[in-house]
Order: structure tokens, then sequence, then C-alpha cells
């Protein structure tokens, strides 16, 4: 009797690395519903796989009992017990790279995404250049789906919209629409649109629109800036008021979301909500835009003023002069392009 097929995935990162996973994932669930999926992510991601059949979500708690060498071969014995036949490895550091060596000495399939950490570093380098886009991580997490022998497409892809969670439609179901959900926070200040700036865009879109601005944000710090923006009666803060799994359901229900070079908008791109882009040391020619996003929803700033842009992959490195590069996209065609997303 042949064995079944099992793939474990692994994706260690963080969130709005592994949220770009789960299109890909579905589509791979309805293609091939006869293998066993299982994906190694950290603790507390699970229900950004919700959406995908028959998924069994392994925690890797990198902190605690997986930590170090020994975590590593905890880890793996104890994945090894599920009898995998295949591993992608969509992250590829050192841990994932013992996993999978680990792997193979012991009969298992194998295949990577790489980093492409030179291409990269060429279109971040600090001088004239000429812009041409490098394959979506998305593309690239794929084709090593293909290295494996499962040649997965886009069919099934965008998962619907959610039903709202109890406490999410007791919270917002008085609330007229259209939903436009606007996440102004990212991990490094490169890629924050400046205050000033986001609070004329949302003075703007208050005033405009007939519907409900809901503010995305995570931790007490971030939430109380968005109360300090919050100042009219349509937009509404729901940092802090959610689990994931309610934040999610919510952000499935928006009609836009507007978000910097982060996680939020990998989330909406899940359930195929419109994403505004705001970009700065980065840029969507690096393979980070969020899933099947037109590029003119991609609002960049003056290359003329920087001509060294992009300056960063991730967004940790400042370049001194870039400081102020945000500063030359303009609140009016955000909240132009916001509402033309909102009401189409």
């Amino acid at each position: 009797m042949k064995k079944q097929a099992h793939l474990i995935v692994i994706r260690l990162s963080a969130m709005g690395d592994v949220a770009m996973t789960a299109p890909l994932l579905r589509a791979f669930a309805h293609q091939y519903p006869e293998v066993k999926l299982t994906v190694c992510s950290k603790p507390g991601w699970e229900p950004l796989f919700q959406e995908v059949p028959n998924i069994h979500f392994f925690p890797v708690d990198t902190k605690g009992k997986h930590r170090g060498f020994i975590g590593i071969l905890r880890w793996f014995w104890d994945i090894k017990k599920m009898h995998p036949t295949h591993v992608a490895d969509l992250h590829e550091v050192v841990r994932s790279k013992i996993f999978r060596s680990l792997a193979n000495l012991t009969g298992i399939r194998t295949a990577y995404t790489p980093k492409a950490r030179k291409e990269k570093k060429q279109l971040t380098l600090l001088q004239h250049k000429t812009l041409h886009p490098l394959t979506p991580i998305i593309e690239r997490h794929q084709q090593t789906f293909h290295k494996l022998g499962f040649v997965v497409n886009w069919k099934h892809a965008i998962a619907p919209a959610r039903l709202l969670p109890k406490k999410v439609q007791a919270t917002v179901q008085n609330f007229p629409k259209p939903w436009i959900g606007i996440a102004p926070f990212a991990q490094y200040a490169t890629k924050v649109y400046p205050t000033i700036l986001m609070q004329e865009v949302l003075e703007q879109l208050s005033n405009k629109t007939q519907g409900t601005i809901f503010l995305f944000g995570g931790g007490a710090k971030e939430t109380a800036q968005l109360q300090q923006m919050a100042t009219a009666p349509n937009i509404q803060v729901v940092a802090g008021k959610f689990t994931l799994t309610e934040e999610l359901g919510l952000i499935s229900n928006l009609q836009v979301m507007l978000s910097m070079d982060s996680a939020n908008g990998h989330l909406a791109a899940i359930y195929g909500v419109p994403v505004v882009t705001l970009w700065g040391a980065t840029h969507p020619y690096l393979g980070f835009t969020p899933f099947q996003q037109p590029l003119e929803n991609s609002l960049l700033p003056n290359r003329e003023q920087y001509p060294f842009l992009p300056t960063s992959v991730y967004g940790k490195k400042q370049v001194p002069g870039y400081e102020n590069a945000m500063h030359t996209i303009a609140p009016e065609e955000v909240v132009a392009k916001i509402l033309g997303l909102s009401t189409s």
C-alpha cells in the first residue's frame, strides 16, 4: 500500500510573512486534498490558516521547548512521528536548515525558498539605479512546492469573508458601511507614514465618507496613539479590543484596507480585500506586495527627490537625508485611492 503523502511547511517568521503563505496553502489544500498538510510556525499564528481545509498546525516554541540545537532535535522528532514525506522550508534560516538536513538524512524529500539576497542587495544599493521587479515571495514559495512535485495554481487561493464573530458583531453592527480599515504602523520607522499626514488622511476621509473608519494596531503604545487620532465619530479604534481570530473576521469584511508595508495588508489580502499600501524605504519590487494586489494600489515616494529608493529590504536600515521621503506622498492622493476602492 502506497504511503500517504504528508507535506510539512516551515515558516517561523513575523505575522506578515506567515500570512503571505496562507493563499498558497489554501490553494494547495484544495488541489491536493489527499495530501496531509502540517504547518510549523510560531505559537499564536494558527488563526491565519483557519480557511485552509484539513490543515494541522504545529506551534514551534523557539523560546522554550524548541530552543537551541536540542530544541530543534525535539521539534524534528515530534514531526518525524507524524510520518512526513516532504518538507517545504519557506524560511531558510539556520534553524530550518538544520531541520531540513535531518529530514534529508532520514529519507524525507525537501526543498526550500532561496532568500534572493544578492538580487535584493542590488535593488537597495545607495546609488542611481533602474528598478526591475523581483519574483514575488509568494511565487517563489509556489516554486518551492513545484520542486517537491506539487504544481499549485491560484484557484481557491482567496478565502471568502468570515462570518463576524459574536463579539465583533455586537461591536460593529450599527456602524455604517463602507468599512475602511487603516493600519498606520509598521515595525520600522522608515515604513511609517508621518503622523501629521496620517491625521490629514483621517480628517479628509471622515468628512468624505458616509462609512466607518476602523483603526488597527497592537500594544498599549499604539492603541494610545490611535485613540488620539480618532477625532471624529465615524473613526473607531479596534486595537486591543479583539483576539486575532476576531480581528481577522472584521478585516475580511472590510471594503478596503490602508496599510504600510506591514502585516495588516497581508491579512486583508488573504480575503481579497482591496489593499492600499504606502511605501517608504522599501519598495513593492522587492517582492512583498500583498497577494494579488495591483501595483497601482502601492503609493510610493517621489524618486526624483529621493533617487536611491528603495534603500532597505525590510525597512531596518535608515539612510541620512531620506527620513522625510514619505512626506512626498500627498494625503489627497491616499484619500482619493481609498475612496475609489471603497465604492467600487
